[in-house]
């Protein structure tokens, strides 16, 4: 909430303590209602609002320029527990979100793609690109994701990396890459270790600052030849607690400790929030429980 918000909520608030009659008073109840609905804060031209979103399981991050909103991933569905009409629609209508630019799903697995319909039924979408297109929702109506697509939007430069001659599954998972003003983002999807070496190979520029945790910490993938190509200071790991699968795994944590690199993981933290262009650290907003974390 802008700081001059607060400031005309608690100017409502006072007129709303004069007596009755005062000609001012009644326009105490439009300024307090500021800090029920406060107004959103645009985004600073070059920069990108990065929230990864408290999904479990699953995966679902939230990117916003100025003028442009992206989604990559929409978080898990299973049977008729959907995280995207449970969590990621709610999230996105609090950021203030009217419309997306791009949906791109990583890849089909449900953890990634299951929340998908929820958010297209949501929202209007411009375009969706996927990984895989095989078990996308067909009312998606996706295209699949470009090796070397590139664009711009209000002064952020984004790329994609897709492994065109891989089997299909988690090494289809389509990479996004952000760069906002030199300080840039991966997202990863699922790759494993085979795909991280054919991203190496093929001259993708991997380098970031901050890499979304390939395949949620599983021991098959963030090889050290991939985390030495990316060289991050920190990731962002999306996970359920005690979750079936253990990831992150043990010897994974251990690599990333081993290089430096800090974790952010969702299972401690709830969602996190980062500011692409400011070169500061991700935060926490843990603003309420869920079973996954529990």
């Amino acid at each position: 909430m802008p700081i001059w918000a607060w400031w005309l909520s608690l100017l409502g608030a006072l007129l709303l303590l004069l007596p009755k009659g005062v000609p001012m008073r009644p326009l105490g109840w439009p300024l307090l209602l500021l800090c029920v609905f406060p107004p959103l804060e645009s985004v600073p031209e070059g920069q990108v609002e990065v929230l990864q979103l408290d999904v479990g399981q699953g995966l679902a991050i939230l990117l916003r320029t100025r003028n442009h909103t992206l989604l990559y991933d929409a978080g898990p569905r299973f049977g008729e527990f959907d995280i995207g009409q449970r969590v990621v629609v709610p999230a996105m209508r609090k950021a203030g979100v009217r419309h997306l630019d791009l949906m791109l799903i990583s890849h089909s697995d449900a953890d990634h793609a299951g929340g998908a319909a929820a958010v297209h039924q949501a929202f209007p979408v411009s375009r969706v690109l996927g990984g895989e297109l095989a078990r996308l929702a067909p009312q998606l109506d996706a295209r699949l994701c470009e090796s070397g697509a590139r664009w711009e939007w209000d002064g952020v430069v984004f790329s994609t990396w897709r492994w065109e001659q891989g089997p299909d599954g988690n090494p289809a998972s389509c990479i996004l890459s952000v760069d906002a003003r030199g300080e840039r983002l991966l997202l990863a999807g699922d790759i494993d270790v085979s795909a991280e070496r054919a991203a190496i190979d093929s001259g993708f520029d991997l380098r970031a600052h901050w890499l979304q945790s390939p395949h949620h910490g599983s021991r098959t993938s963030s090889s050290k030849a991939f985390l030495r190509a990316v060289a991050p200071v920190g990731v962002l790991i999306s996970r359920g607690r005690n979750n079936a699968f253990g990831h992150p795994h043990p010897l994974v944590m251990a690599r990333y400790r081993g290089l430096g690199i800090a974790s952010y993981d969702s299972a401690e933290l709830g969602a996190v929030r980062l500011q692409l262009g400011t070169f500061g650290a991700p935060q926490a907003e843990r603003a309420q429980r869920r079973f996954w974390r529990d």
